[in-house]
């Protein structure tokens, strides 16, 4: 009886591998090969930057840099912050071929204290979207400067 089953099991197995086989010789791909990954046409070298902690009132910016990983031109449409804080630039109305890299810089002159998280979206070939964020905590800059040191004199005689 253990022969009998252990028989039909070897049957079910190389009627299974002829199976794929079978499969792979109709369409010529290996029998282990997976799908195609789709092509990302507008890759991002980084979604985000900390700028850390910045002061107040002083406007800072950081250079994102992306590439057409596509096979035809790339054209970005637009890039668009969350607010009047946040300010992007690139080059408009120029194509990124193939391969080719672009910048985009990113300006940010924070107002408010605390910690920011700032969306920017980028719209490229259209209609398509990826996001980008800059991100770090604003600290208050004092009021008034620092007292004047008097002994300073002092010390240059």
């Amino acid at each position: 009886m253990k022969k009998i089953i252990t028989l039909t099991f070897i049957c079910f197995l190389a009627a299974g591998v002829n199976a794929q086989q079978t499969t792979a010789a109709v369409t010529g791909a290996p029998v282990d090969a997976k799908p195609a990954m789709p092509v990302e046409t507008l890759i991002l070298k980084e979604t985000e930057f900390n700028f850390g902690k910045i002061p107040q009132g002083k406007p800072v910016t950081h250079i994102f840099e992306i590439i057409n990983g596509g096979k035809d031109s790339l054209k970005i449409v637009n890039v668009q912050a969350s607010c009047g804080c946040t300010t992007p630039e690139w080059e408009k109305d120029k194509a990124i071929a193939p391969g080719a890299a672009a910048k985009i810089t990113v300006g940010y002159n924070a107002a408010a204290e605390g910690p920011f998280t700032k969306p920017v979206t980028i719209t490229y070939n259209g209609t398509e979207n990826k996001q980008l964020f800059i991100k770090g905590e604003v600290w208050k800059t004092p009021a008034a400067s620092a007292p004047e040191n008097k002994s300073l004199n002092d010390l240059k005689n």
